[in-house]
């Protein structure tokens, strides 16, 4: 899955700049064709990748994870 993220991600700026450095009719939707493909194609794919196995409660603001952040700051100022 990394490599076809990276493969992909290589692929929408390939798209990109190609389209900014081209002189023809189609470098517009290359660069459009790019971006819609990194935003919604490839940003959405690493985020799924780097985030499937993270316990989501580890990162909510809730009183446990308060108290805990609480306790860590008393333990670095003393």
């Amino acid at each position: 899955m990394k490599y076809l993220i990276f493969l992909l991600f290589i692929i929408t700026m390939t798209a990109i700049v190609s389209g900014l450095t081209l002189d023809t009719e189609y470098a517009p939707k290359l660069v459009g064709g790019g971006v819609i493909g990194l935003f919604f194609i490839v940003f959405p794919l690493f985020s799924w990748y780097r985030w499937k196995d993270k316990k989501m409660s580890d990162y909510l603001l809730n009183q446990e994870n308060l108290d805990k952040m609480r306790e860590s700051q008393k333990r670095k100022k003393n």
